[in-house]
């Protein structure tokens, strides 16, 4: 319900593109581009296409209302369970649930507590938004979003790289298991000589490499949006 602009079409095309060959996509625009709507358009298209198969989007709680209601204003024909709260299913009930829907939204606070649940389901797709609650890879949360069985990942945020540049490793490593080595290797190979001595051939050898998967546009830019 709405037409997406050009760069937002890119946007959805560009993830649909890279979900058919098995890769994940990091949407890193900044807020107030649309990361939403470019999400629920390809989440439209594969439920139509792929036979109706639920994705699973996990979200910070104080946007899980947001979600719902974008969806009922650019998606209005694609069925959403919100799995939030005391009354949310559990068990064999949340499973037959999940797959009557296109869209399941949870929280990161339940991607650790009802992981018991998520496993069960191969879903078309895990969406992340608000990626940089991963980006510390040892918490529970992020070993549970890493764990989940999917035919695709999609990780939103407008803070690719938040605080320092090992923010990266864990969302890549989630989109794209292994791409950028072990922890140890990504530290020896980039993060050290990035953060420590501003190593120039390493910032554009890990530009080189997740620039495929990243695609991000700012509001500066006047060819984005005037």
């Amino acid at each position: 319900a709405g037409t997406l602009r050009p760069y937002q079409a890119r946007g959805y095309s560009w993830m649909k593109f890279l979900q058919q060959w098995g890769l994940g996509a990091c949407l890193a625009d900044d807020m107030g581009l649309g990361k939403t709507v470019q999400t629920l358009a390809w989440v439209q298209r594969a439920w139509h296409a792929n036979g109706q198969r639920p994705f699973l989007l996990i979200c910070p709680t104080s946007v899980v209302g947001n979600w719902q209601k974008e969806a009922e204003r650019f998606t209005p024909d694609l069925p959403v369970l919100i799995h939030h709260g005391t009354a949310r299913r559990k068990g064999a009930a949340f499973a037959k649930e999940a797959k009557k829907h296109a869209l399941v939204v949870s929280s990161y606070a339940l991607l650790h507590r009802d992981f018991h649940l998520f496993e069960n389901i191969t879903w078309a797709g895990v969406i992340l938004d608000e990626a940089q609650n991963i980006k510390n890879p040892e918490t529970k949360q992020s070993k549970a979003a890493r764990a989940l069985k999917t035919d695709g990942r999609v990780a939103l945020t407008g803070t690719p790289v938040e605080n320092n540049v090992g923010d990266l490793w864990s969302i890549m490593e989630f989109l794209n298991p292994g791409l950028l080595g072990t922890r140890n290797q990504f530290r020896e190979r980039y993060f050290i000589p990035i953060q420590a001595t501003r190593d120039e051939s390493a910032v554009q050898r890990l530009k080189r490499i997740t620039g495929p998967f990243i695609l991000r546009r700012e509001k500066t830019d006047k060819t984005i949006i005037s």
